[in-house]
């Protein structure tokens, strides 16, 4: 791209542009501009790089949630700690995420994403290393804490980066595999956890905070946060190393640069703004998603499963194992048909596909009697609850959160969307045993219902971004904050 025509500020409003039709042939390119769009819409080297490098901030999401089952009985036989000490110690970890969720947009907006992704790995690398070495509950609680505020930074800045620096035909795969990398972690920390100590376990942990940390190093900035502070060269030079050498990027940075400018014509964003009715379709959107993928039950599902799968008749082990060939699967199923067949489509079938599980369980009374009447249907309600869960409902929110938010709002809104997640999970996890005291019927009757509303929620709210930019996204969704409007329907 002309570098004078980038810093002068000499650039298209448009916020459209030319792509392929159906008949699949290009009209109106050179042979050159061609060569630069296909290039910009593949999956480069070093977006690959910067994927796996975030994702495996991921990857220690999973390890910190996977880390308490099966540290339990060597964590209570050495310490001497009671139940209710380690039941203490396991929900320790969703406060610091919340902790963390408070902070993570105004990290992520005031130091960058790489520099956010850094900070959370000294949090969870302190504290592996507190639980590793600790000799007392205290010491033990408080690194669990400082793993869960790096986790609750983690959970936002990871997926906005990927969002950031992908292409948009194969952004929602990528971002996605955010999702599947927490499954993987969860899934290998409870194996290793079945041979290791908890103190092995506990060093283990550190492995991907510092594979990270190292990564972070050979990977560019995201372009976009660059552009919101101003550094105009360094976002385009971002830009050309994330696109290739050779690859066209006027009209990409172009249109960055065109819209962040115009952003910044606003006022400063607070917190407050977001509550503006510019941004109600974002916010309810983003909110909306996450407060439905928590009060749909999946912690609930998760809690029981095991004594669902003893009363079937199985051991917890193997149906710990049997939920983990059903969930990395279908999340990576997930992953691969989000850019083919869209959000929507798959946001549909995973919430009808867990609100008829919890049907089926809403018609099941007690365990005893899944035991004596339908053991194996108990065993596979559960797990084609977790199949379409992981399907679209596990994942996706998240996606969506990434990339439906304007860059000068992003911060706040992030911060909120993923406290109200963190905040949703641990009500669930709180409140389900006396739920199921009171009724597992009426439960899980609230559980169907509230997925049956995720259902009309999507289809009647919820827009699909797959192939769009972000720009075109978020000027569409929050069309006031720019003076010209492009036509986008849910």
């Amino acid at each position: 791209m002309n570098r004078a025509k980038l810093e002068g500020g000499e650039l298209s409003s448009s916020l459209i542009h030319k792509e392929k039709p159906r008949d699949g042939v290009v009209h109106g390119f050179s042979g050159e501009e061609l060569d630069g769009i296909k290039t910009t819409s593949s999956a480069t080297t070093m977006v690959v790089l910067s994927t796996f490098v975030a994702v495996c901030g991921s990857y220690v999401f999973g390890t910190a949630i996977g880390y308490s089952s099966p540290a339990q009985t060597g964590i209570t036989d050495d310490l001497g700690l009671s139940v209710a000490e380690y039941s203490f110690f396991g929900s320790i970890l969703t406060i610091g995420a919340m902790i963390g969720a408070v902070m993570s947009g105004r990290i992520a907006d005031y130091i960058g994403r790489k520099c956010t992704m850094g900070f959370s790995e000294i949090f969870c690398i302190i504290g592996w290393l507190l639980i590793l070495f600790s000799k007392a509950a205290f010491w033990l609680d408080f690194g669990r804490m400082l793993v869960g505020c790096g986790m609750g930074l983690l959970s936002y800045v990871v997926p906005v980066y990927i969002a950031e620096v992908t292409p948009k035909d194969i952004r929602g795969g990528f971002t996605s595999v955010h999702q599947l990398m927490i499954c993987c972690g969860v899934s290998i920390t409870y194996l290793i956890g079945a041979f290791a100590t908890w103190r092995t376990l506990a060093l283990i942990g550190t492995i991907p905070c510092l594979m990270q940390l190292l990564g972070l190093f050979f990977i560019p900035e995201s372009p976009r946060w660059q552009a919101k502070i101003g550094k105009w060269k360094e976002c385009e030079a971002s830009l050309q190393c994330l696109r290739g050498n050779n690859a066209d990027i006027s009209n990409e940075a172009s249109e960055i640069k065109d819209y962040t400018e115009q952003l910044q014509r606003l006022s400063e964003s607070s917190v407050f703004d977001l509550f503006q009715k510019e941004y109600a379709w974002s916010l309810i959107v983003g909110v909306g998603l996450m407060v439905l993928q928590q009060f749909g039950g999946v912690n609930g599902i998760a809690f029981y499963a095991s004594s669902i799968f003893i009363s079937a008749g199985f051991s917890g082990s193997v149906g710990m194992i049997a939920m983990v060939v059903v969930q990395v699967p279908m999340t990576t199923l997930g992953v691969l048909l989000l850019d083919k067949s869209g959000r929507r489509p798959l946001l549909l079938v995973s919430a009808a596909g867990t609100c008829l599980e919890n049907i089926k369980l809403d018609h099941t009374q007690d365990l005893q009697q899944w035991k004596e009447v339908t053991p194996i249907l108990s065993l596979v309600g559960v797990l084609v609850y977790t199949g379409s869960f992981s399907l679209g409902m596990g994942g996706i929110p998240w996606v969506i959160m990434s990339e439906i938010f304007p860059i000068n709002m992003k911060g706040s809104a992030g911060s909120l969307v993923t406290l109200v997640s963190w905040l949703g999970s641990w009500i669930i996890s709180f409140a389900f045993n006396f739920l199921m005291k009171w009724s597992s019927t009426g439960t899980f009757f609230i559980f169907a219902t509230i997925c049956g509303l995720t259902v009309l929620f999507v289809a009647k709210l919820v827009p699909e971004t797959k192939g769009r930019t972000l720009e075109e996204i978020q000027a569409s969704m929050n069309p006031v904050s720019l003076e010209r409007r492009v036509p986008f329907t849910p």
